[in-house]
């Protein structure tokens, strides 16, 4: 298998030269962060026995290293992972919109010229973190701004902005950067959507002036590898929030929709099929008291998979949580 995810205690070994890149989640780390493109996720873990957890992509192929633009990259044949941070006070006197809006173009804009670089093109998966993602400024909320920025550098970097883009999530950490992640490839990947739900790319005008631009989820392939990514999902159908209020409810719904995706995969995947119970899974819980109904709710749907839950704020207001997942298939055992 050319690619490993691993997921440790926040004690970080000697740097092997095999790490690609991955997130530090959790508490800020007290020693150096390591030299690989990490994505730093500071919020506060819940039910975890340790105050923080490395999580990395490994690769058993020779890695190749590099800056661009403020990106700290790394790269192996035909796949690149990457994390950019952008201070939002140094776009205050831009006049593309809010500071925000700004960042998030130039963010992605710095992205895509990396990747034509680099001649991995396809971008696979995103992690999309910033601050106060509910508050309303200059006239909006942050999150729609972000979505005005992301979708202007996909059309004007003569990306699509519907179809084929990438599996994604946008989560408000407090006090955070705008700080993206990111996997790209050689060859495309396969995007999946869900049936229950409007595409989000497709949404209407009442969830603001631009969609947001990324599938539901995506089936990638690393040499000898196919890679499911699920998006960060949430209690939603078509376009409506569902149970609002009511947070055992959302996290089923949230739940029913997490294997909508995965039944969609299952359809076109090379591999053998994807199970829930198979997932490595990232949840995110608005408010700390709810954590011990979402986990009661999903323990029975998920059995032991592998769960981080954090504390963090969802792109809607009335979103008490959301789940991303992902798994991993080696081609040869097909």
């Amino acid at each position: 298998m050319a690619l490993q995810f691993v997921s440790s205690p926040s004690a970080v070994s000697r740097e092997t030269g095999s790490e690609l890149g991955g997130a530090l989640v959790g508490e800020p780390p007290s020693g150096a962060v390591p030299v690989w493109p990490v994505q730093r996720v500071f919020a506060p873990l819940l039910g975890a026995t340790s105050a923080a957890i490395h999580e990395t992509w490994l690769s058993d192929q020779a890695v190749i290293a590099g800056h661009c633009e403020g990106i700290v990259w790394r790269r192996t044949d035909g796949l690149l992972y990457g994390v950019i941070e952008l201070d939002e006070a140094d776009f205050a006197a831009s006049a593309k919109g809010s500071p925000l809006q700004a960042a998030s173009e130039e963010a992605y804009r710095r992205i895509f010229r990396l990747l034509d670089i680099e001649q991995v093109p396809h971008l696979w998966r995103v992690w999309n973190y910033l601050s106060a993602i509910n508050l309303e400024t200059d006239g909006l909320e942050r999150y729609r701004q972000f979505n005005i920025g992301r979708q202007d550098a996909f059309l004007e970097c003569h990306r699509g902005a519907t179809g084929n883009v990438p599996a994604a999530c946008a989560i408000g950490l407090a006090g955070s950067p705008l700080s993206i992640a990111f996997m790209a490839g050689a060859t495309p990947a396969v995007p999946l959507e869900n049936p229950r739900q409007v595409s989000a790319y497709n949404y209407p005008a009442d969830y603001g002036p631009r969609s947001p631009t990324f599938s539901r989820g995506a089936l990638v392939y690393p040499q000898g590898q196919e890679i499911l990514f699920i998006s960060g999902t949430a209690s939603i159908v078509g376009h409506e929030t569902i149970f609002p209020g009511d947070v055992a409810g959302q996290s089923r719904e949230a739940m029913a929709n997490v294997a909508a995706v995965v039944a969609e995969a299952n359809l076109q995947c090379r591999t053998g099929p994807y199970a829930l119970t198979d997932l490595s899974y990232r949840v995110y819980v608005r408010q700390a008291t709810d954590f011990r109904v979402i986990r009661e709710t999903l323990a029975p749907l998920v059995g032991q998979a592998e769960i981080v839950y954090m504390q963090a704020d969802i792109c809607r207001h009335d979103l008490l949580l959301e789940i991303e997942a992902m798994a991993s298939h080696s081609l040869e055992e097909a």
